[in-house]
């Protein structure tokens, strides 16, 4: 069968190529094109557009950036219409992907939708759009399935893929990690402000003033795979950190604690039992829209799956750097940690165990059986 996958972001290139294993699996003759970036490429298949192209964030940015992200939709119906595949698949990318599905449904073309677009957080009025454009939706939050249930839409949980590319990744040793980044013996606080320029600008600054205030603790900045080290070497200045690029696991399974932009770090954080901070800190016009449209108590994923306050949520204003210090101070006494780890426990049992890929993979290979 032909596949055409959408994804965008590191983590949807990270779901998406833990996904075409799994399909490839079920059907070893697939023909797979995709947008997506790096690990989806080395899966296999063939790459139209990399993410790290078209990475937009907030209100204002997006609106900045349409001409080209209308160009890049138009690219995309063609492309599609060329190569006619049997299924199309989106992960997450809502802003682009809806869009596309619309103009794919009208098309004739069957749509598959692989990690829900966030309308529980935010205008759910798209949900009647999601039930008009997308024939099948895997939804990887336990959460999901009661939320569309209230709009007579059945949804497939699938459990979370985290879970997957934690358990699938290559083991490092720890010692050899400290030693091949020379990172000493002090304990590790690891700074994860983002993936997009925007947001690691404006809260990796931030974060490295403390650095300063805990000098028992070796702070390590942990680079996201669409960014070089010249973009993060304008911040870090002349301060005494060191700096990973694209090792964000192995960061974290050698981590005491972290300082974690809002967004799937969150979660990833959690999963490594590292006790953390969740910032945010946006442009201010994205920042006021947001809010009166987000409809949720919470803005990381692990109080929303979890439903109370797991994690200290420092956003906007809060994100300050004397509420910074007195939170990572908080989280490193032991009596702190000791409850946070239970409730990590608890958050991954609510996630299900492994299998997302390979469950989502077989239901998509099913339903084209039909």
């Amino acid at each position: 069968m032909k596949y055409y996958i959408i994804a965008g972001e590191a983590s949807g290139d990270l779901h998406g190529s833990n996904l075409m294993k799994a399909l490839y699996k079920e059907d070893p003759e697939a023909d797979i094109r995709f947008w997506g970036g790096d690990l989806m490429e080395k899966v296999g298949g063939t790459l139209v557009f990399h993410y790290k192209d078209r990475a937009f964030m907030g209100f204002f940015e997006v609106i900045k950036n349409l001409p080209k992200a209308l160009t890049l939709i138009k690219l995309c119906k063609k492309d599609i219409a060329e190569f006619k595949p049997d299924v199309l698949i989106f992960i997450d990318n809502s802003g682009f992907n809806l869009r596309i599905a619309k103009w794919a449904k009208l098309q004739g073309f069957k749509t598959n939708y692989y990690i829900s677009p966030q309308v529980w957080a935010s205008r759910a009025s798209r949900v009647k759009d999601i039930k008009r454009d997308v024939d099948k939706l895997f939804v990887i939050l336990p959460f999901e399935e009661e939320f569309y249930k209230k709009y007579n839409y059945k949804v497939e949980f699938v459990g979370h893929p985290l879970i997957d590319a934690i358990a699938n990744r290559e083991q490092v040793s720890i010692t050899d990690f400290r030693k091949k980044h020379d990172l000493g013996d002090k304990p590790i606080i690891a700074l994860l402000p983002g993936s997009r320029q925007q947001e690691i600008t404006k809260m990796l600054a931030v974060m490295l003033d403390l650095v300063d205030v805990f000098p028992n603790y070796k702070f390590v900045v942990g680079g996201a795979p669409s960014q070089d080290f010249s973009f993060y070497d304008t911040i870090i200045g002349n301060r005494k950190v060191s700096f990973i690029n694209n090792k964000t696991y192995d960061l974290l399974s050698v981590s005491s604690a972290a300082l974690v932009g809002s967004g799937t770090a969150t979660l990833e954080t959690a999963l490594f039992k590292v006790p953390q901070v969740v910032c945010y800190k946006g442009s201010s016009i994205s920042y006021q829209i947001a809010k009166r449209i987000v409809t949720l108590k919470y803005i990381s994923l692990v109080n929303l799956i979890m439903d109370k306050e797991v994690v200290t949520e420092l956003i906007q204003d809060d994100f300050t750097r004397i509420n910074l210090k007195r939170e990572l101070a908080k989280i490193l006494e032991t009596s702190h940690r000791e409850k946070l780890f239970l409730d990590y426990f608890e958050l991954e049992k609510k996630l299900g165990g492994v299998g997302a890929s390979a469950k989502t993979a077989k239901l998509i290979v099913d339903g084209l059986k039909k």
